[in-house]
């Protein structure tokens, strides 16, 4: 295992008015078991608790309680260890805008124990791998959003770490730099480096990670793979608006083909195993009780009804 974690929890106290404070649990309890060699996700909402999760695994942030090791190495009384074996890229990225992005990675080498010229052949090396050599000597606020997530990147592993941490690693990113980015991740795991990245995109933690774990207020709620997840829930779902919803939801319940059914916002969604041959049957039940349908439409189970699922709410509302 790269990481394991055990009921690891975090408290802050953040200050209210009239010099009060309020004791807030960012993170509840939490257990993580990641693979050596595996791309790991932790997906959730905004303030959900998977940046300070991450922060305290990577000895940013010191847990309030429980336990943790990365690499092998006990995040509290090994920390200086854990560093020496991981990758950090945050949501802001850490390049020096007002500096060429060679820069940046031969800094950050050199401040790792690199002589000078084995910063300059580790920097060319990865201007090289992450196709950012003919903008080296650009200064970053001149770059892409997309180029400065490469550079961001490329400084996470000057030191050849055996984990890197990818807190939100394309939030700005237009779709075609998102893929590009997806390649450079899937080829790190390709290569033999473990990452654990963090996102509130359902098609990037389902087309990008081999597990992941879905957090919401500081706990995990489900983990395993995208495909187990989804399966857990129906492999078809069929969202409807009707008239007389309260009725529909009534007759749908009855229909001993469909698994579940769940009401938000005015919609009605059934999770059914086989949603091309249960939709006709649907029709027909709803059309034997006078009920007029305003919409239907049927897709493929998602991330984001696993989270409907574990929650009660929408992660695309809750995000």
């Amino acid at each position: 295992m790269i990481i394991e974690a055990h009921d690891l929890r975090k408290t802050f106290t953040a200050k209210r008015g009239r010099g009060k404070t309020e004791q807030v649990e960012a993170v509840r309890g939490i257990d993580l078991a990641v693979e050596t060699g595996e791309i790991f996700a932790a997906l959730g909402p905004n303030g959900a608790g998977k940046t300070t999760t991450v922060r305290m695994l990577a000895t940013f942030t010191v847990p309030t309680s429980g336990s943790a090791k990365v690499a092998g190495y006990d995040v509290v009384s090994q920390a200086a260890k854990v560093r020496e074996s991981i990758g950090y890229v945050s949501q802001a990225g850490g390049v020096d805008d007002n500096a060429p992005g060679l820069d940046s990675l031969i800094l950050t080498a050199r401040l790792a124990g690199m002589s000078l010229k084995q910063a300059k052949a580790r920097a060319d090396e990865l201007l090289t791998t992450f196709s950012l050599s003919d903008i080296a000597n650009r200064e970053a606020k001149t770059l892409s959003g997309g180029q400065k997530r490469r550079f961001a990147l490329a400084i996470g592993l000057v030191t050849r770490p055996p984990l890197v941490f990818l807190d939100e690693p394309t939030t700005g990113l237009d779709p075609q730099n998102r893929a590009n980015l997806w390649d450079e991740v899937r080829k790190l795991r390709d290569e033999g480096t473990s990452v654990l990245l963090t996102t509130h995109y359902l098609d990037e933690a389902d087309a990008l990670c081999d597990r992941l774990v879905i957090i919401d207020n500081g706990k995990i709620v489900a983990e395993g793979t995208p495909g187990e997840l989804k399966k857990e829930v129906a492999g078809d779902v069929v969202t409807l608006k009707l008239k007389g919803s309260d009725e529909a939801e009534d007759v749908l319940k009855a229909q001993p083909y469909i698994k579940e059914v769940r009401a938000e916002d005015g919609l009605l969604r059934a999770y059914l195993d086989d949603g091309e041959h249960g939709l006709p049957m649907m029709l027909r039940a709803l059309e034997e009780r006078n009920l007029t349908l305003e919409s239907i439409s049927l897709d493929r189970a998602t991330l984001d009804d696993v989270f409907l699922k574990h929650t009660g709410r929408s992660l695309r509302d809750a995000a």
